[in-house]
Formats: C-alpha cells, structure tokens, sequence
C-alpha cells in the first residue's frame, strides 16, 4: 500500500472568513502533526485548495486573504498542489492522473469541511478505487441549517465520521495514523 496525504482546503476563510470552523485550531495542530509525520516519512503530501469561481464570491475568491492557505500550511513542504472548484477533489482537476501516475493506492484526508469537500473526496476516492483513511481529528466542520432542519457543527460531524466508518474509509485518530505508517 502506498499512500498519500490529502490536505483539503485548509484556507484562512475556515479562520479569520465566513466560514469559522469550531474547534478549527485543534484541528490545524492535527493536520500539521499528520503534514510533518508525511513528510517525515516520505508520504507524499498534496494540498488541495478550494475556489469560488462564482461572480462577486464572498467565500474563497481567488485572491483575497481568505482564499490564501493557512500559513501553517503554506510554509510546509508538499508535493502537489491541486485547485478545485467543487467539493469533491477530483472533480475537474489533476488529482486522479496524479495519484495514480505515483503508485498511490490509498489516501489519508485531512481538512476542511468534514461534511462537504472532506465526504465527497473520500467517496469519489472509494468510486475510483482507492483505499481511504480519515483523520477524525484533523478534520472539522461548522454549523449548517437548511429548510430541512438544523445540525450543530459536533452532530453533523460525528453523523459525517460514523458514515465514513460504515462503509467508506478507515477513521481514526490523527496519533494512531502516525503511529502505524
């Protein structure tokens, strides 16, 4: 099995935007343990940055200071670095080629929404045969509120983790991930 890191869009609009993400600073302390443990043992480390392509964007204009990476990211090595401009990572860009042309077998999703973009990539991993695993605690979420309801952002993570477990990904803890690769 080789693996890959997917670091999804861990941009200042989950930090200083719209967009804040609860408890987003546990997370980032995670992501960045799990960034540098990759690294450190030659796991290739892609970053994936979100974009909102839509006229007068008010979250992830390409741009503007929330769009930039975290700095805690931005300042770490990594080995690609992919644009998307729909939640799921693959859709529209390089990702599958990329992984692929690396001998990647499995990939390991870090980031942000845990519910949105996180979900979705892991899915389409799973669809284009890749193994998944997912950091439970480098991931995070917020709040969401449709005509159907409301969920605060600890339900609806905690649904998004027991859902991947049930059928798409191995969940774990960012501590146990580094402890077995």
């Amino acid at each position: 099995m080789k693996r890959a890191l997917l670091v999804i869009d861990v941009q200042n609009e989950y930090f200083t935007g719209r967009l804040r993400i609860e408890n987003g600073e546990r997370s980032l302390a995670n992501i960045v343990r799990a960034m540098d443990h990759a690294h450190q043992k030659g796991i290739p480390v892609v970053v994936i940055r979100h974009t909102n392509l839509a006229e007068g964007a008010v979250t992830f204009r390409k741009g503007s200071p929330e769009w930039e990476l975290h700095p805690e990211i931005a300042r770490r090595p990594y080995d690609h670095l992919v644009e998307k401009h729909m939640p799921g990572s693959f859709t529209g860009t390089d990702l599958e080629r990329w992984l692929k042309e690396n001998g990647i077998t499995t990939v390991t999703i870090a980031g942000f929404m845990a519910h949105l973009c996180c979900d979705t990539t892991s899915r389409q991993a799973v669809h284009l045969g890749f193994a998944v695993e997912f950091l439970a605690d480098a991931t995070g979420t917020i709040p969401l509120e449709t005509e159907w309801g409301s969920l605060t952002a600890q339900e609806l993570y905690r649904a998004v983790l027991i859902v991947q477990a049930a059928r798409f990904a191995k969940v774990q803890k960012t501590e146990d991930w580094i402890r077995q690769v």
